[in-house]
């Protein structure tokens, strides 16, 4: 008994295949790549099986055999004259069962719809080929035009001093009641959120597949501003809710070390009296008696100290060659493919490659690109050591309003952990790094 089997396969849409297990001993495999209207191999099939008998065709969906429902069923009839059974593995049909016309009538609204959905899908696959934005309306911000996005000049500086105002102080919430106040363009929190991660305001397209293409358009904001948003980002989801865009700089920073329960800063008046006192107290302190509450001053006081002393020291230790060397790896990985980028033009040329497969090809390299330039991206920036002996300084936190200083004390600081010694206190500062 003969079998053999046939395999169309678009690379625009999914990988070429490779090994499939059709759990038969197969003898041949005809296998058709690229272009629709090229499957020279199923001709050759077609002619094979006249030239010599074979049994049985085995295929994954029927739907690849042709380009229209005519041209599978066309397929079908001709096999069927041939004594040819066909089984597709990936749905309910074989010739040989008694009742397959019924199963392929079943099948034939199916087979159009598979079809239609290809030919969608192969159109954005072509998009994206040439970079174009996906489908959908632009971004706030971003109009389309020329096969790319486009800055809006009316709208765009809404979003970028939404942007700056978050880079500022760090916190989502106060942007966007800043946004409503000054524009009285009213969004949500999770709206700004999309628009923080957004690529298209990094001068990046993505795609519903996940995959990102740099530079494709004009940036509303920079590579470092874009690495700087992810790492507070990333810094904010630690906090306890709602402490982010808190008024005081130590909310959500500070945890008592004897009862494990983060603190609050309660604020303390007396009658007749102007001047508040400001504490900080466990939330949910189990231990009785509970643990006191703290003076707030003399913990930030206490907390620049031990900023400035220790963080020079921690930044040394991951200045370290192990992240010289990770840091040259990704740069130098990004170089080979921009180099084997700039290579295709040439190949073009001299015919080696046609220009669909060239095309195909730079999408690829451009989407490899984009994800080690992401990598870089995550790693502590270059110029941290000179931050750090920047802020190491004791008059720099004390010129700074709360607002300023809770955003820098949240970019270096995880966690600051109040540790109990009989009546006194000590404070331990974890970095983030």
């Amino acid at each position: 008994m003969k079998i053999i089997a046939y395999i169309y396969c678009d690379p625009l849409l999914e990988p070429v295949t490779q090994n499939i297990n059709w759990e038969w001993d197969v003898e041949r495999v005809y296998e058709d790549l690229g272009k629709p209207e090229t499957r020279s191999q199923l001709q050759q099939l077609l002619t094979d099986c006249q030239n010599e008998p074979v049994e049985c065709l085995l295929v994954r969906r029927l739907e690849e055999l042709g380009d229209t429902v005519e041209e599978v069923s066309d397929r079908l009839n001709e096999l069927e004259t041939m004594g040819v059974a066909v089984i597709a593995t990936e749905q309910s049909y074989t010739s040989e069962k008694s009742h397959f016309r019924a199963d392929l009538l079943k099948l034939l609204q199916e087979i159009q719809y598979q079809q239609r959905s290809r030919r969608i899908r192969q159109g954005h696959a072509r998009n994206r080929l040439e970079a174009a934005p996906p489908p959908g309306k632009a971004p706030y911000g971003y109009r389309r035009g020329q096969g790319k996005y486009i800055i809006d000049r009316s709208t765009s500086p809404v979003v970028k001093d939404f942007f700056d105002n978050f880079l500022l102080y760090g916190s989502l919430r106060g942007a966007v009641r800043y946004l409503a106040k000054k524009y009285g363009k009213k969004i949500s929190v999770t709206t700004g959120r999309r628009w923080l991660t957004n690529p298209v305001y990094r001068g990046d397209t993505a795609y519903l597949n996940g995959e990102i293409i740099s530079d494709t358009h004009a940036a509303t904001i920079s590579k470092e501003e874009a690495a700087q948003i992810d790492r507070l980002l990333r810094r904010n989801s630690r906090l306890p809710s709602r402490t982010a865009s808190a008024p005081r700089s130590l909310a959500g920073l500070v945890v008592c070390s004897e009862c494990n329960s983060h603190t609050t800063v309660t604020r303390v008046t007396r009658r007749y009296q102007d001047k508040e006192y400001l504490y900080l107290r466990p939330i949910s302190c189990p231990l009785s008696p509970k643990c006191r509450a703290i003076p707030y001053q003399e913990v930030l006081e206490c907390t620049i100290e031990k900023v400035c002393h220790d963080l020079p020291l921690a930044v040394e230790g991951i200045n370290s060659p192990q992240l010289d060397t990770v840091k040259n790896n990704l740069g130098d990985a990004i170089a080979r493919q921009q180099e084997i980028l700039a290579q295709l033009p040439a190949l073009i040329e001299t015919g080696i490659l046609d220009l669909e497969t060239a095309k195909l090809r730079e999408y690829k390299l451009r989407t490899e690109i984009s994800a080690l330039q992401a990598r870089l991206a995550t790693l502590p920036p270059d110029d941290l050591r000179s931050v750090a002996q920047a802020v190491s300084i004791p008059q720099f936190w004390l010129d700074l309003s709360e607002a300023e200083r809770r955003f820098y004390l949240r970019e270096f600081i995880r966690q600051i952990e109040i540790i109990h010694q009989d009546k006194e206190w000590d404070l331990r500062v974890v970095f983030i790094f």
